[in-house]
């Protein structure tokens, strides 16, 4: 997603459950509200675990896609 720009990057390759989710409230946490991260994970469990998150405390996923067995999220701070 070229069209989206992106205030930071999280990578998040490689960790499993909850760490993925912690990189991203932490990370979120750190933004102002309308910024956008980009996250980098390959942990299967991330394609729900990001975005019930996000739905949980009001933040939005933008896009979730998969390259090369890596998922990849846009999630923006909305509160």
């Amino acid at each position: 997603m070229a069209d989206i720009s992106v205030d930071s990057v999280i990578d998040c390759k490689g960790l499993n459950c909850p760490m993925p989710v912690l990189k991203v409230k932490k990370a979120i946490d750190s933004l102002q509200i309308g910024q956008i991260i980009k996250v980098e994970a390959t942990d299967p469990g991330t394609k729900a675990d990001i975005p019930a998150w996000a739905k949980r405390t009001g933040n939005e996923v933008l896009s979730m896609s998969e390259e090369s067995g890596t998922f990849v999220f846009y999630v923006k701070k909305a509160r």
